[in-house]
């Protein structure tokens, strides 16, 4: 399985999203699973943020050797499930990919789909959408140039979401 991460310009949620995901699967002895990142309006070739690189290393992440990139149709094409840190992120991946619908959810919409729904698998998250719909907005605070502790809180935040979500999945195993 290849999980998608997308925020805007990928170096703040997305990537620590993405780097805690390697970390857990990488903790549960997960095989055959990648993770990756990209932005909507990506700060091309750029590190993570300094004060999420921080809070994802103390998260358990690993923040180096990371560059920035933009999300493609192709990176959209290629990935087995895409999870946006907001639902303009959403939005945008869909207007690029539209085949892309039954693959692609916040990350707050496919949490909560996998726990109503008991779901054990992406196509399980897809079948659950129309009958589990959301009743508020399902995103992800963007804390850039904001104070750290918003940093902490939403690393946090993802890392509550991202850790369930893929061990109910199985990381794509089974």
């Amino acid at each position: 399985m290849h999980v998608l991460f997308v925020c805007t310009g990928n170096i703040c949620r997305s990537p620590t999203g993405e780097r805690l995901a390697r970390a857990y699967a990488a903790e549960a002895g997960a095989t055959g699973f990648t993770a990756s990142s990209a932005g909507t309006r990506a700060m091309v070739g750029h590190p993570i943020e300094p004060t999420a690189a921080r809070v994802l290393a103390g998260l358990g992440g690993d923040p180096g050797e990371f560059q920035a990139r933009r999300l493609t149709t192709v990176l959209a094409a290629d990935a087995d499930l895409i999870l946006t840190m907001t639902e303009s992120h959403r939005d945008k991946v869909l207007a690029m990919a539209p085949t892309r619908l039954k693959r692609t959810f916040t990350l707050r919409e496919a949490a909560r789909l996998a726990t109503l729904a008991d779901a054990g698998s992406v196509d399980d998250l897809a079948a659950a959408r129309p009958r589990f719909r959301a009743t508020e907005p399902e995103d992800v605070t963007d804390p850039m140039g904001k104070e750290e502790r918003l940093f902490h809180e939403i690393g946090l935040q993802i890392a509550d979401l991202v850790g369930p979500l893929l061990s109910r999945l199985r990381f794509g195993e089974g």
